[in-house]
């Protein structure tokens, strides 16, 4: 960021082709409608832009630009009230892997992983908005507890708290589900 606040147009490509994808999806999955997370993505971008020759180093970028993009997503929630929503592509395991188990190849058990990838999604959803922004800026982003602390303006105990929650209402929410297509 340093180096493009000094003129240097290729390190903003770098930075930003280094963060487009999970800053892209940090948006989409908190928000239902695909025009606005791409509007608060476009949005983040320009305010890094606006603030190059200001930035100053004083966290990882990478905590600055989430940061932003929390203060814009934060922003529209209290303009309005969000449907949740979530899209968990089934080629990425993180999530499935520590909630719905390890997968298998058999015919019966791809059946029930998507039934599970979709209760997942709908458990995410369900999730109180600062559950579901820790698990996803730890998940899909891959931020440590501190990290998101500092975007999210929590203190490190409630941020690691919100996780733990999170991980703890998504297994008994998909118990639930589990349980009640067995009866």
């Amino acid at each position: 960021m340093l180096a493009y606040a000094a003129g240097d147009a290729q390190a903003f490509e770098r930075l930003y082709l280094k963060h487009k994808g999970g800053l892209y999806r940090y948006f989409v999955r908190q928000l239902s409608d695909m025009t606005l997370a791409e509007d608060l993505y476009q949005e983040t971008w320009s305010r890094v832009i606006k603030a190059a020759q200001s930035y100053q180093p004083s966290a990882k970028f990478t905590t600055w630009l989430y940061r932003i993009a929390h203060n814009l997503l934060i922003d529209h929630v209290r303009a309005v009230k969000p449907v949740d929503s979530l899209s968990i592509d089934e080629d990425e395991p993180d999530a499935q892997a520590n909630l719905l188990g390890p997968q298998t190849a058999e015919p019966d058990s791809e059946l029930l992983r998507s039934r599970q990838v979709a209760w997942l999604k709908e458990c995410i959803g369900l999730l109180p908005q600062v559950q579901k922004e820790a698990f996803l800026l730890n998940q899909e982003s891959g931020l440590t507890a501190q990290l998101i602390s500092e975007v999210a303006g929590a203190t490190l105990e409630a941020t690691k708290s919100r996780i733990r929650y999170a991980y703890q209402s998504l297994r008994d929410c998909l118990g639930r589900k589990t349980q009640e297509s067995i009866e």
